[in-house]
C-alpha cells in the first residue's frame, strides 16, 4: 500500500535517508525543511529529483506549518503519515543554559511537534485513519550528563506521544515513537551549546568533560559500524507497513548497548499503563479503532 508521508528535517540527519527510503518503498512523501531556497537547496534539489515533494516549514513559526502542511496536503491529495523528525541536541552543562536556550530548544523539539500535528490532525480524523510517528531518542527514556535540556525536550515528546496515542485511539490514528541510539550524522554537528559562558570558570576542570564524553562517544561510534543510521530509516519505514493496529507504541533502535535495556523499561512500563488503565476502565482506549 501506498502512503502518503510527510516528515519534517529532511535535510539531515535520519532525515534525507527516511525519505530515500521511503521513495524506494513506493510512498508519495512531502520533504519538509527550512531555508529551501537557501543554506538546504542542494538537498532540496537532489530530494526533488529523487521524486519527493519538497515543502517549506519551520516548525518554530505555527504559520509556516499551517501553510506548509497545507501545501503538502495538496501535492500528495491528503497526508496519512506525519514524522516528526525535526530536532536539535544539544551539549553542556545543564546550568549554564539560560531560560532562553530552554526556549529555543523547546520550540523545535517539543512545541514544532504540536504544531505539526495541530496543523495535519483535522485532516486524519476526516478518514478516520492516520500515523503520527514521533522520532525521540534513548535520552527520551534515561538521563545522560551534559545533555540535560535534550534530555527534558525528548521526556516531554515522550509523554506528548503516549496522550495523542490514547486520545486519538478512538479516531482510528495512531501515535508512535521511535527511539534511535547516538548515530554518526550531521546531528552531532550541529548541537546547541549554552549561550551563558559566565559560570564556566567555576566550574574548573570540569567545563572539559562534556567534550570529552563527545570525543569519546564519536570514537565509539566508529569503531561500531553496526551502529548505522539507515538503520533508522529502516526502522520508520518498517514501522510504517506494520498493519494499523499491531504497531509497537515504542521501537528501540540501537547497536551500542544501550538499546536492551530501554527495552526491558519499555516493557515494563507497558504492563504499568495497561493495569493503570484497565484499573480507571479505560482499557479501550489503548486500543487503535481499526476501520
Amino acid at each position: 500500500m501506498t502512503d502518503r508521508i510527510l516528515i519534517t528535517g529532511a535535510n539531515g540527519g535520519f532525515g534525507v535517508l527516511t525519505v530515500k527510503s521511503l521513495l524506494e518503498s513506493g510512498h508519495s512523501v512531502a520533504a519538509s525543511m527550512r531555508d529551501v531556497e537557501g543554506r538546504n537547496k542542494e538537498i532540496a534539489s537532489e530530494l526533488e529529483s529523487d521524486g519527493a515533494k519538497i515543502v517549506e516549514i519551520d516548525v518554530t513559526s505555527e504559520e509556516s506549518v499551517n501553510a506548509g502542511v497545507d501545501q503538502a496536503v495538496k501535492l500528495l491529495g491528503g497526508v496519512d503519515v506525519v514524522i516528526n523528525n525535526a530536532g536539535i541536541g544539544v551539549l553542556g552543562m545543564q546550568e549554564h543554559f539560560t531560560s532562553e536556550d530552554f526556549q529555543q530548544l523547546f520550540d523545535i523539539n517539543v512545541f514544532g511537534v504540536q504544531r505539526v500535528n495541530r496543523a495535519v490532525l483535522p485532516h486524519m480524523r476526516k478518514n478516520n485513519s492516520g500515523l503520527l510517528v514521533h522520532i525521540s531518542s534513548l535520552l527520551g527514556r534515561i538521563s545522560m550528563p551534559f545533555y540535560g535540556p535534550y534530555n527534558a525536550s525528548k521526556w516531554a515528546l515522550e509523554a506528548l506521544a503516549e496522550n495523542y496515542r490514547v486520545e486519538l485511539s478512538g479516531f482510528g490514528i495512531d501515535s508512535c515513537v521511535v527511539e534511535p541510539g547516538g548515530y554518526p550524522t550531521t546531528f552531532i554537528d550541529n548541537l546547541m551549546t549554552p549561550s551563558d559562558g559566565s559560570r564556566n570558570k567555576s566550574y574548573g576542570d570540569f567545563m572539559n568533560a562534556p567534550a570529552e564524553l563527545l570525543k569519546g562517544f564519536e570514537g565509539a561510534l566508529a569503531s561500531n559500524p553496526e551502529q548505522s543510521p539507515q538503520k533508522v530509516a529502516d526502522a520508520i519505514v518498517n514501522l510504517i507497513h506494520t498493519p494499523a493496529g499491531e504497531r509497537p507504541v515504542r521501537t528501540v533502535v540501537d547497536s551500542m548497548g544501550m538499546g536492551d535495556h530501554i527495552k526491558s523499561y519499555n516493557s515494563q512500563l507497558d504492563q504499568i499503563t495497561s493495569g493503570i488503565y484497565g484499573a480507571f476502565g479505560m482499557d479501550d482506549m489503548l486500543k487503535l479503532k481499526v476501520s
